[in-house]
């Protein structure tokens, strides 16, 4: 899994978590709703400024966002 799908998936696990609509997050982030679902969908990378505004907006920390998950074996 690459890091687009990997951030893709925490997303929007913890906009779910958080019950935030695509539309409100988009808001509360100052960017598109647009572009928030194309980082949703893992679609386009997301730079790191639009990575800073997600985790504010969320209130969690940057990597949070880019962890993957642990996988027992």
């Amino acid at each position: 899994m690459d890091l687009k799908e990997v951030m893709a998936n925490n997303l929007r696990r913890i906009r779910h978590a958080k019950k935030m609509t695509q539309e409100e997050l988009a808001h509360r982030a100052g960017l598109s709703t647009r572009y928030l679902g194309k980082i949703e969908r893992a679609r386009v990378s997301v730079t790191v400024t639009a990575l800073g505004q997600i985790a504010d907006a969320l209130g969690v920390e940057p990597a949070e966002l880019l962890e993957r998950s642990k996988q027992v074996n």
